[in-house]
């Protein structure tokens, strides 16, 4: 890896956009450093789909832990959120997290706690105008 391993996680992101071009274009396929997330509307397209792949994973001798891969789940929870069908919702837990933060006592803790509320500010109507 250039530049030493600060980079390892943007230059491995790239290689797996580049190994899965077309799932990605398609919107099937959701790549998040080393979280593979495959879409699909039906058993046999989800089967088909995995297939594609586990071979294209193959041909770049990339390895996949089995133990680690869950197959055919109508809900999962991806990076603080909870994708159903075509909604995604907010992961109950990571609301907890923001509930929890004790009440900011000064600008800079306001400002940690903005940053960090604002990763489900999509969620949250008005946000923008709640955080001035």
């Amino acid at each position: 890896m250039p530049f030493g391993i600060k980079n390892a996680p943007s230059n491995y992101q790239r290689m797996m956009n580049t190994i899965f071009p077309t799932e990605l274009y398609e919107g099937w396929l959701i790549i998040y450093i080393d979280d593979i997330i495959i879409c699909s509307d039906s058993c046999s397209l989800n089967l088909e789909r995995i297939a594609r792949v586990l071979h294209k994973a193959a041909e770049v001798n990339m390895k996949i832990s089995l133990k680690k891969c869950n197959f055919g789940l109508e809900e999962l929870k991806a990076l603080g959120h909870v994708v159903s069908g075509l909604s995604l919702g907010i992961d109950r837990n990571k609301v907890a997290a923001v509930l929890l933060k004790p009440i900011p006592q000064n600008k800079k803790e306001m400002m940690s706690f903005l940053g960090f509320a604002s990763y489900y500010s999509q969620h949250l109507k008005g946000f923008a105008i709640l955080a001035k």
